[in-house]
């Protein structure tokens, strides 16, 4: 991140990264009782709780708000993780996160309708009944906004703000076997939360590297150069570029 971007008066190019072995030590530092340690962890996660509600930005909320939710959700991971299972925080700690931030949108998502939006869509019915009574059949949009002057989109607009919502879980299909629901026909079928959350774990692996190691990584795999080209640039010889890479793959590995 670039530059100076305060969420919560938090300066987010200043945030901490724990390692993973100083995660779990404090984590079990807090399960003994120890707040300060407890306070370190809350700090040094916040930047998960970033990564997280960048997912939700498209929402139009407040990321203030988002980011408050999410603080709980962390501190919930917190109290809540188990040391003794093989688990890392992040794995266990991204899902609560997520799961208090729709819990939030969902408790404070009330569906509101302008009242030109009403209007628009009120005198759209309107007209649909006099061109249907009419013709005796099914009037296009074109022929609703020909009839009221306004553009098709505003009736398309209209008519759609007046749906009624529909569960996802709604079943639309069935043959007396598995059922089809809403949510099967709609679902993102290339971004999987698992492949967010494994967008998430590389993301956080990658944050653990030095800015050398960085570099040199960018160079080879998103810019496409040999080591020995890299070496050149950087200013280093081939095989500590060799070196420097395979390290920097160990640890992304060991961390996701």
């Amino acid at each position: 991140m670039q530059g100076k971007v305060e969420i919560c008066g938090v300066n987010t190019s200043k945030l901490k990264v724990l390692q993973n072995e100083e995660t779990m030590e404090l984590l079990r530092r807090t399960k003994e009782g120890d707040k300060k340690a407890r306070e370190e962890l809350i700090s040094g996660n916040l930047r998960l709780v970033l990564s997280v509600i960048q997912k939700f930005s498209s929402r139009g909320e407040n990321a203030d708000d988002l980011f408050q939710v999410g603080c709980v959700g962390l501190i919930k991971a917190i109290d809540n993780f188990d040391i003794t299972q093989p688990v890392r925080f992040s794995t266990y700690g991204v899902p609560m996160i997520v799961g208090e931030i729709r819990r939030y949108l969902r408790d404070n998502s009330a569906i509101r309708v302008s009242r030109s939006m009403r209007d628009t869509a009120y005198k759209v019915m309107q007209a649909r009944e006099r061109l249907m009574a009419q013709s005796q059949r099914e009037p296009t949009v074109e022929q609703l906004a020909a009839e009221l002057g306004i553009p098709r989109e505003d009736v398309v607009f209209a008519m759609d703000a007046i749906v009624d919502p529909v569960s996802l879980f709604e079943p639309v299909y069935s043959d007396g076997g598995d059922t089809v629901c809403v949510m099967d026909q709609v679902k993102d079928v290339k971004n999987t939360d698992e492949q967010w959350l494994e967008h998430i774990a590389l993301k956080d692996a990658l944050d653990r590297l030095g800015e050398r190691e960085k570099h040199i990584l960018a160079l080879r795999f998103y810019e496409g150069k040999t080591q020995m080209e890299v070496s050149a640039e950087v200013g280093i010889s081939q095989a500590q570029v060799s070196r420097l890479e395979k390290n920097a793959l160990k640890t992304i590995k060991k961390n996701i």
